[in-house]
């Protein structure tokens, strides 16, 4: 068994033991280097790496000296998913390291229990697992999200270096979640938010507008396709939802904290939306470039996952629209109704292309990682209503399973985009290829607790080793095509700690809905809330 990925970050309070013991032998009146944590069915070792070694072997053991060999990794981090050994275990680890001729050295032992967790530990668990992704997995030098983590294989196009804005966005809510809840110091928060906006002064912008990917390590533009190379508003609006919730969280803090939030009001103010209307035409629009300008013309209209563009283009005290482009261009001169029921629970937003029985998933999820839904009405729907029926609808369907997919029930389901079996695709009820996203069910929290719950322990107790990993549940998976792949992506993961954080404190809706320009666009665009 080989695991490839970034050494993670290790927590501060074991910083300087992990450095001491890098660089010295242990003996018998040393702490062992061995870090070990027990949860409900897993335990997780973290240890530095050794000098020319090579791999590392995984001893365990339920009585004294009585070791077993679990597994033989190259990576510095390995998860135990102990189901085979028993619950309530207490267990001794040891780690060997294996160098280049077949020698060996004991790095030492260590001890971890398990035991069972109440529902809100495991929330915690996979809360704090998948904010990981967010600080331990960031890109080193603009401190972005990258775009994505293959744990099991080679990266496309070699983009180790690619970073993602609107899923960096995104998992700046976790980051702020991560403050709040100590998994980083308020210090550690502040420095990374300072390198990431200070990365982002700097990095490529289209008349104030980030690309949806740049190169973490130059700023430069990576282009998305071919003819979408400038700006993406739709990804900077999923950016500047999760800056301004930074900005709100800052503005009365350090002088460090003062001068991020200073910082993030002047991108803020910056960024053009009157531009991307095509010269004052009753619409937004996704992408301008130097070169290509307006030939992708891809306007924003409704419904779909990017209401939250039009919610920050109305509120820019700089460079605002006109309401008449929310309500002509994104709900189409009321065209964006529509009056359908499906196993008893009514949309009444057109989903685009997916009518009968609504979108993917991050429909209901990517516009409200700040922007809160709840109480959140205008003339063209409830947002919370239309939010969790979604979300039902899409729970029925898979419990109803027509398809007669292998794993479906009250305790598997979520359709929305991410890694299939094809590929890439945008999973619904009309293109349901037999693939669960982990990402659905558990960004779907707020909506509904008791049934996403259900999902979380599943996949946790009963798949554990397969879809659970280092920076929380993998991004896809399929029972019956025995389709478990060890890899993430940034705008899959950041919905979940945001909106399980939202479920628990509401942080981002607090945060976000502070902000006075926002109160203003809602106003502006009629808004109840």
């Amino acid at each position: 068994m080989k695991i490839k990925s970034k050494n993670p970050s290790i927590p501060v309070f074991a910083l300087s033991l992990l450095f001491f013991w890098a660089c010295s032998k242990p003996n018998a009146d040393q702490p062992s280097p061995v870090i070990a944590k027990g949860y409900a069915r897993h335990v997780e070792l973290q240890w530095p790496k050794q000098a020319g070694i090579s791999s590392y072997e995984i001893w365990v053991s339920t009585e004294k000296n009585n070791f077993a060999r679990r597994a033989t990794v190259e990576d510095t981090l390995y998860m135990d998913f102990v189901n085979d050994l028993g619950k309530n275990l207490t267990l001794q680890y040891k780690v060997v390291g294996i160098d280049g001729t077949g020698g060996s050295s004991d790095l030492g032992v260590t001890q971890a229990t398990t035991r069972e967790f109440s529902d809100e530990e495991l929330i915690n668990m996979v809360e704090f697992y998948t904010f990981r992704y967010f600080y331990q997995g960031a890109e080193p030098n603009s401190g972005m999200a990258p775009e994505r983590i293959h744990i099991d294989g080679e990266y496309p196009q070699n983009d180790q270096l690619v970073v993602t804005t609107g899923g960096t966005g995104f998992g700046i809510f976790g980051l702020l979640a991560g403050i709040e809840r100590n998994w980083i110091s308020r210090q550690e928060g502040a420095n990374h938010f300072e390198k990431m906006v200070n990365f982002l002064e700097t990095a490529d912008r289209f008349h104030g507008v980030w690309p949806h990917w740049l190169y973490g390590d130059t700023g430069k533009v990576k282009p998305f396709s071919p003819n979408d190379n400038g700006g993406d508003l739709v990804e900077s609006a999923f950016l500047m939802q999760g800056l301004l919730a930074v900005r709100e969280f800052y503005k009365n803090g350090s002088e460090q904290e003062k001068a991020i939030a200073v910082k993030i009001d002047q991108l803020w103010k910056e960024m053009e939306w009157d531009w991307y209307t095509q010269g004052g035409k009753d619409a937004l629009y996704w992408h301008w470039s130097p070169d290509k300008e307006w030939q992708m013309n891809f306007a924003l209209e409704g419904y779909n996952e990017c209401l939250i563009t039009y919610v920050l283009a109305a509120s820019s005290p700089t460079h605002t629209i006109p309401t008449s482009a929310y309500h002509k261009g994104w709900a189409r001169s009321g065209g964006i109704n529509t009056d359908v029921e499906a196993f008893g629970y009514q949309l009444k937003l057109k989903h685009n292309g997916s009518e009968a029985m609504g979108g993917p998933l991050f429909w209901s999820h990517y516009s409200y990682l700040g922007l809160n839904p709840k109480g959140l009405k205008d003339r063209y729907a409830d947002y919370w209503e239309e939010n969790r029926n979604h979300t039902l609808i899409n729970r029925a369907w898979c419990i109803e399973n027509e398809g007669g997919h292998k794993g479906y029930g009250e305790d598997l389901w979520g359709l929305t985009a991410s890694y299939s079996v094809k590929g890439y695709a945008a999973h619904r009820p009309d293109e349901d290829l037999g693939v669960i996203s982990p990402t659905a069910a558990l960004s779907s929290m707020p909506y509904t607790p008791e049934e996403s719950l259900k999902v979380l322990k599943n996949l946790y107790y009963n798949y554990g080793e397969k879809v659970f990993g280092r920076y929380g549940f993998y991004d896809a998976m399929s029972p019956e095509a025995d389709f478990y792949p060890k890899r993430y992506l940034a705008i899959d993961q950041g919905p979940i700690v945001a909106m399980i954080e939202n479920h628990r404190t509401a942080l981002g809706w607090k945060l976000f809905m502070g902000a006075p320009e926002i109160q203003d666009g809602l106003e502006k665009l009629g808004f109840e809330r």
